[in-house]
């Protein structure tokens, strides 16, 4: 029940850091996505069940926040979480090379199906605009951001066990 709470609370600081804060320090009009980097780190720690369930509220929030079609954001981030979920079995403590790949393949991979989703079925074919100007910046600025973020997280969760690893 520790572990719910604690998802919906860093959701919500997520969210908000995402839309507030990180906006007015944005560098190259481009803010990291902060809630990719909490679906990773929750995906890649917990699970893929975790994950799936992490990116679709995620996703569905940022739709009916932002979006224009609601859906396309909660489908991705809800496959983002479940892929970064599988490599769950590969899962080593310590290590923080894999959740930074992990990171910025997603970043990657979400992007351009949005760019897909959004952009090119409207018949806008610019595609090394939109990689040079939202998807690049957007990755660099994420990875960065995701090296702080994902040890918090992951230290977080550490408390977490540990104090449920006491009552039992």
């Amino acid at each position: 029940m520790k572990r719910f709470i604690c998802m919906i609370f860093l959701i919500v600081i997520c969210f908000l850091l995402q839309t507030t804060v990180f906006q007015a320090i944005a560098l190259a009009n481009t803010v990291p996505n902060l809630l990719l980097i909490l679906i990773v780190a929750i995906g890649y720690m917990s699970g893929k069940v975790e994950g799936m369930f992490l990116g679709f509220f995620c996703g569905l929030i940022v739709d009916c926040m932002y979006g224009q079609v609601i859906g396309i954001s909660a489908l991705l981030y809800m496959l983002v979480g479940y892929l970064v979920g599988i490599c769950n079995k590969i899962y080593y403590r310590d290590d923080l090379t894999v959740p930074i790949i992990l990171v910025a393949a997603s970043d990657l991979i979400f992007n351009f199906c949005y760019y897909v989703l959004v952009f090119l079925l409207r018949a806008r074919l610019n595609f090394l605009f939109y990689f040079r100007r939202i998807m690049m910046p957007e990755l660099v600025y994420t990875v960065f951001v995701s090296i702080v973020v994902y040890k918090l997280i992951h230290s977080l969760f550490g408390l977490l066990d540990r104090s449920t690893n006491k009552e039992v």
